[in-house]
């Protein structure tokens, strides 16, 4: 009845520490034994520990599997009976030395996931009170064991969904943090349109864009993708948003700005990380796009008249590859009516289908001629659309950044 009244007990505990010490001196009391042990599993390194003992003078056993009795019962999953522990091979006497205690004998039951079998620990009795362990008591501890090993797993899956959730709910946060970086809204300039989609393969990004206005009065666009994707490329994203917010402060021509950021930048970059980027500098007035190009492509202009397209060629290499790289102005272009500038990561043209076939900058291209009559908004819900179609995951397997900027008068 003692372990009918501890199996009921365990069904409500969810502190590991509890269920633990509930365990082992319910067993011992129920069983009528001397002392228990409750051994966990450590998959990592294949070994079992004592976390809870009763009555031990040792604050931590750990036995690789196979070794000593419980090691064996782990590693054969199978329960054990030893009557003379001392003239057993698997025994090992180092602790009774090093306690002075002196084992007479011992009942190790292995501890298994309802879910799935996988090893959850293992539980070991010494020194039945008044009589050796019998066959009876093996069966009341495989019995027992069950209930022990389903009160464990239902510890490890809740704490389990606790961290989840706590790293779902972090991420979350850098998320919105994130998103706080970007525009909350774009500006209104006077003949253009402008469209931004921004899509993270995870949580939180590597790309960034922005619109600044600069000291010279002109209108800034920056478009920049830090190699990889997730938490190390959005902070470093983050460290350059900053920067540039304060070079903006002071500094209009791009080639410049990006001479400045690239010294800045290069030792949070390590020697794995790099940023392809570029910076725009556009004069509503005159209608005059100059720009700086840190290997960033293919960035996109379109002609109306013509119907065809220019790029915008690198002028530097990405930053990050050279501590000091110097950056040249690219040959100023003139949008006219119509024109459509379209400044976007590798995300949006290299994302696959289940063929693995890349979306690709002509289909983009394409989208563009077809629908290069609709308002830069239209236009970028069309590009989204058939991005996302193009995909067959829930999530890209990297970061999508489109900017859109279209001129609509003369």
């Amino acid at each position: 009845m003692k372990l009918v009244e501890l199996t009921c007990d365990l069904a409500a505990l969810h502190h590991l520490d509890v269920i633990l010490r509930t365990v082992t001196t319910g067993a011992c009391a129920a069983l009528n034994c001397d002392r228990a042990s409750l051994f966990l599993y450590d998959n990592q390194n294949e070994e079992i520990y004592t976390r809870i003992v009763t009555e031990l003078e040792i604050a931590e056993i750990r036995v690789p599997l196979g070794k000593g009795i419980a090691g064996w019962a782990a590693q054969q999953r199978k329960i054990v009976r030893v009557d003379d522990p001392y003239t057993d091979e698997r025994f090992n006497p180092d602790f009774d030395r090093k306690t002075g205690y002196r084992t007479k004998n011992v009942l190790a039951a292995p501890l298994f996931s309802r879910v799935d079998g996988h090893l959850v620990g293992v539980l070991q009795l010494l020194n039945r009170d008044t009589v050796e362990f019998g066959a009876s008591d093996e069966q009341l501890l495989t019995a027992f064991a069950a209930h022990a090993a389903s009160a464990l797993e239902r510890h490890q899956l809740l704490a389990q969904a606790k961290i989840s959730q706590e790293l779902q709910l972090a991420i979350e946060v850098g998320r919105r943090i994130q998103s706080s970086f970007l525009p909350d809204r774009l500006p209104e300039i006077a003949g253009y349109e402008v469209a931004a989609w921004w899509e993270p393969a995870e949580s939180v990004s590597g790309d960034y864009y922005d619109v600044l206005t600069l000291p010279d009065g002109r209108t800034g666009f920056v478009m920049a993708d830090v190699s990889g994707h997730g938490v190390g490329p959005s902070l470093i994203m983050a460290s350059v948003r900053a920067m540039l917010r304060v070079l903006t402060k002071t500094q209009s021509d791009p080639a410049e700005i990006l001479n400045q950021l690239g010294p800045l930048i290069y030792p949070d970059l390590g020697d794995s990380r790099f940023i392809t980027g570029l910076f725009l500098a556009l004069d509503p007035r005159t209608h005059e796009l100059s720009f700086a190009n840190a290997g960033h492509g293919p960035v996109l202009l379109f002609r109306r008249e013509s119907s065809t397209f220019e790029t915008l060629d690198a002028t530097g290499l990405p930053l990050g590859v050279i501590a000091d790289l110097e950056y040249d102005s690219g040959e100023a272009r003139q949008f006219t009516a119509g024109d459509i500038l379209v400044l976007m990561t590798d995300g949006a043209w290299e994302l696959a289908d289940e063929e693995n076939q890349p979306f690709g900058a002509e289909r983009i291209e394409q989208l563009i001629r077809e629908h290069s009559d609709r308002s830069a908004t239209e236009l970028l819900a069309v590009l989204r659309e058939h991005i996302l179609a193009h995909n067959p995951n829930t999530l890209p397997p990297d970061d999508v950044t489109i900017l859109l900027l279209k001129r609509t008068t003369d």
